[in-house]
């Protein structure tokens, strides 16, 4: 079965930090580009940052840019998302989603993704 496992999340207070990951099982990820991705209550799914597969280049979205960190781990086969000085209007569900890809493009749209995670909960509440 192939799928996207996201875990991580939690209840932070502002200025904290989390960690998440998106392990893959029953595919490998070295050649999928993977994004991060996080949908609020009440708001449209948004882009947060991408990775591409071939030469690790990033890109993250204005709002978390300068915060948020993107890395992949071949040999553990799992992405993540080093997230520090969270805000409140960071909380969400985050979802990461992987596409497979050997041009070494770095983001899609959300419907040109493969592979869905199921999504981790991030509340950033004092």
């Amino acid at each position: 079965q192939l799928q996207l496992v996201e875990s991580g999340g939690g209840l932070v207070q502002p200025g904290g930090s989390l960690r998440l990951s998106c392990a893959a099982s029953g595919f490998t990820l070295d050649y999928y580009a993977i994004g991060w991705f996080r949908q609020a209550p009440g708001k449209e799914r948004e882009g947060v940052s991408c990775i591409s597969s071939s030469d690790g280049s990033t890109y993250y979205a204005d709002s978390v840019k300068g915060r948020f960190t993107i890395s992949r781990d071949n040999a553990k086969n799992t992405v993540y998302l080093q997230m520090n000085s969270l805000k409140p209007e960071d909380t969400a569900v985050y979802y990461c989603a992987a596409r497979f890809d050997r041009s070494g493009y770095v983001c899609y749209s959300g419907y040109e993704y493969d592979y869905w995670g199921q999504g981790t909960q991030v509340t950033v509440s004092s």
